[in-house]
């Protein structure tokens, strides 16, 4: 039986003597950081894993001593503006080290950070060809921002200071603006960021009340802590918003996948606040233009109808002044006639003129008959008579 069993320490023993023969100098290691802890003593532990579609198909410790941290945090940070973290695919230069107790680790001594970046640009296109592939890239293009704003939903960290400059710069407008502005809370750095403004997206969608655009700020930070804008589940539920979405999370380098799937992308979260206050002005304009315009327009009309006033005006005094003349005429005519006919006239001339007893014009003897009265007018005087007797001509 002794021959059929080995002690585990020679085991062990055996393991290390050929796992160490096997790589016994410094390899270059790509991996994904899963795991990674600095304890107070300087030292860093991690913990490296390679996966395919969601499997795990490898996994180890690694151990970044004190003495190699400081330097390697320094300068990977320096490369690419944040420090080493979980989630990120990293080259490695390591030393392969087995120990009976402890069991399989990697010594490292140093990451290249420029694989890192390279690593997340490829990943970054995979993304994009994934989403154009899908036909997610232009969804959010379909949807259009109302005239005036008003109800807007924001996705930031509370407190951040892209959020402030934008809350000053929107709600202290020297204009006297006033829109409703309401804070979804996230994350907007780290492993959590991209989960949790899902989550925000998706309570916004929740809420019985309806929103004109929904805001994510950020306001700038290293390329890596902004990594969470290329996460392509992200990328999906910004494209699928039913609301225009519109991000500002960046500097003038940065731009995401989350930029290009959103409805539209600025700067800065002060960029944003312009674009909407832009909105308020230009309509604001619109109204000062409509202003002017109906009032240089009843200006107008006002002049038009006193011109057409005073116009009727000079025609109805004319027309007055016509009929005035034409009436006048006909009274001198009328006069004329009247005078020509005035009975005196006609005794003036030495004519006699006969009435009957009642005052009657005779124009004839007809009628007459003895015993009627009678008077002849002359132009000095009336004389009365009796007919006695009435001759007519035969």
């Amino acid at each position: 039986m002794d021959s059929e069993y080995m002690e585990l320490v020679d085991l062990t023993a055996l393991l290390k003597e050929g796992i160490e023969s096997v790589v016994p100098g410094i390899i270059w290691v790509k991996a994904e950081i899963s795991e990674l802890n600095q304890k107070r003593n300087g030292h860093c532990y991690l913990e490296l894993s390679q996966s395919e579609g969601g499997a795990v198909l490898a996994k180890v410790r690694a151990t970044i001593w004190a003495s190699r941290w400081n330097y390697i945090d320094q300068y990977f940070k320096s490369v690419t503006g944040s420090s080493l973290g979980v989630g990120m695919e990293v080259l490695l230069r390591a030393q392969v080290n087995f120990h009976p107790v402890y069991g399989l680790s990697l010594n490292i001594d140093d990451v290249d950070p420029d694989f890192t970046l390279g690593a997340n640009e490829r990943q970054k296109r995979l993304t994009i060809e994934r989403l154009t592939k899908e036909g997610l890239m232009d969804l959010q293009r379909r949807l259009s921002l109302p005239e005036l704003p008003y109800s807007l939903a924001v996705i930031s960290a509370p407190g951040a200071a892209g959020l402030r400059d934008f809350e000053r710069h929107l709600l202290e407008n020297e204009y006297g603006f006033v829109v409703e502005m309401e804070l979804f809370e996230a994350l907007m750095q780290g492993e959590q960021a991209a989960d949790s403004m899902i989550m925000a997206l998706e309570e916004i969608q929740a809420s019985s009340k309806g929103y004109d655009a929904v805001l994510i700020l950020r306001g700038g930070g290293s390329e890596l802590d902004l990594s969470c804008f290329d996460d392509y589940d992200l990328a999906v539920a910004i494209a699928k918003c039913p609301y225009p979405v519109f991000t500002a999370i960046g500097h003038d380098k940065d731009y995401h996948i989350a930029d290009m799937v959103a409805n539209t992308f600025v700067k800065t979260p002060t960029a944003l606040a312009d674009l909407i206050l832009d909105c308020y002005i230009a309509e604001d304009q619109r109204i000062s233009s409509l202003e002017t315009r109906v009032k240089l327009a009843f200006s107008g009309r006002f002049s038009a109808m006193l011109s057409r006033l005073e116009l009727l005006k000079g025609n109805v005094i004319h027309a007055a002044d016509r009929r005035l003349s034409d009436a006048a005429h006909r009274l001198d005519i009328l006069e004329s006639r009247i005078a020509s006919g005035d009975p005196r006239k006609i005794l003036e001339k030495g004519y006699l003129l006969a009435l009957d007893d009642k005052g009657v014009k005779l124009s004839s003897a007809t009628g007459l008959k003895p015993g009627d009265g009678f008077q002849v007018m002359f132009t000095d005087g009336t004389v009365t008579g009796t007919v006695t007797s009435v001759d007519y001509k035969k």
